[in-house]
């Protein structure tokens, strides 16, 4: 293990993955001789040349549709997309072929992509750099969905995620970049399995599930609500999508009370689908209503952008509020 900030431990799982197999190759908009614009890139250029760390014009579609074919002839394609906000420009090929191909020709090839992304907000990017679209991906079959937390978690993860034979949509919050933690060394070669949760906090009262930068706000409300005499269990999703019932729905019924949240809006965002399953499957465990943080349903506001994103602030709110109703 070594320490390592978030955005080197992007870079250290695409160069080993490259290293390691010739057919992965990246694709995307400044990924090569500028080393990415988020810097997750640098010096790949350089050690695998053009023909594997490919600039790109600006055009999502045509590149998201060339790692599509790429991918179907045996070639392991990362495409960055610049901000999560510009892969509504690529919707097309990802929804309609990518998250399609395999299904449609019997399994008679792979899809192994995986397309990466950083979302957002609270660097005052404004409405067009700052959205979470997590939802859209997960409501499509096909596609697999994973958000990282940790540098330890999104190198393990994006590993894993090159190596799976089906698309993945592989999304990083941009205020997670400069993060600092550990990572596993390269001997180490650590794949963590998509759709396993992780619990980052144990607890007993009430369980709040969330991802990415909302792990760290949870963990934030938890130990301040923990010198309240409050202990919270604090779940980590990682995959958002196959997302990993069984892990919740055993937390929930240990603490009988669930919060979920994410930064995305909170209408029709993933925390609406586990809250739906656990009313759905285990409501009898359940002493009080399921609680959702997520942002108001509008556009971030570029000079508001902070006090849009919810935070700790927020989920300890809502585990105060389900402490104190009940059925």
């Amino acid at each position: 293990m070594k320490d390592t900030r978030y955005i080197f431990a992007i870079k250290e799982a695409m160069e080993e993955e490259m290293d390691r197999d010739p057919n992965v190759f990246l694709i995307g908009e400044d990924v090569g001789l500028a080393g990415g614009s988020f810097g997750a890139s640098k010096g790949l250029y350089e050690k695998f040349g053009p023909e594997r760390v490919v600039d790109t014009p600006i055009s999502e579609l045509g590149f998201t549709s060339l790692a599509a074919g790429a991918a179907s002839c045996g070639l392991r394609p990362i495409v960055e997309i610049m901000f999560m906000d510009f892969v509504t420009c690529a919707m097309d090929s990802i929804v309609n072929q990518i998250a399609k191909m395999r299904y449609m020709f019997g399994n008679q090839y792979t899809m192994p992509i995986v397309v990466r992304m950083p979302e957002g907000g609270g660097l005052n990017a404004g409405p067009q750099h700052s959205q979470c679209l997590e939802a859209w991906f997960a409501h499509v079959p096909g596609l697999k969905v994973v958000m990282a937390a940790t540098p330890y978690d999104v190198k393990g993860l994006l590993k894993a995620s090159i190596r799976d034979d089906n698309p993945v949509i592989f999304i990083e919050n941009k205020t997670l970049h400069a993060m600092k933690g550990q990572a596993a060394e390269v001997s180490e070669d650590v794949i963590l399995p998509l759709g396993k949760a992780d619990i980052k906090r144990e607890g007993s009262d009430v369980t709040v599930v969330a991802a990415s930068r909302l792990v760290h706000e949870s963990l934030k409300a938890a130990e301040k609500l923990a010198t309240e005499g409050i202990n919270v269990e604090v779940i980590d999703l990682m995959t958002i999508q196959p997302w990993d019932r069984e892990t919740v729905f055993t937390s929930v019924a240990k603490t009988h009370r669930l919060v979920v949240a994410h930064e995305a809006v909170k209408q029709f965002g993933f925390g609406a689908e586990i809250a739906a399953a656990v009313a759905e499957e285990i409501l009898d465990e359940l002493d009080a209503p399921i609680l959702r943080v997520g942002a108001p349903f509008g556009p971030a506001s570029y000079s508001l952008e902070k006090f849009y994103v919810p935070g700790a602030d927020d989920v300890g709110a809502a585990v105060k509020k389900t402490l104190e109703r009940s059925f």
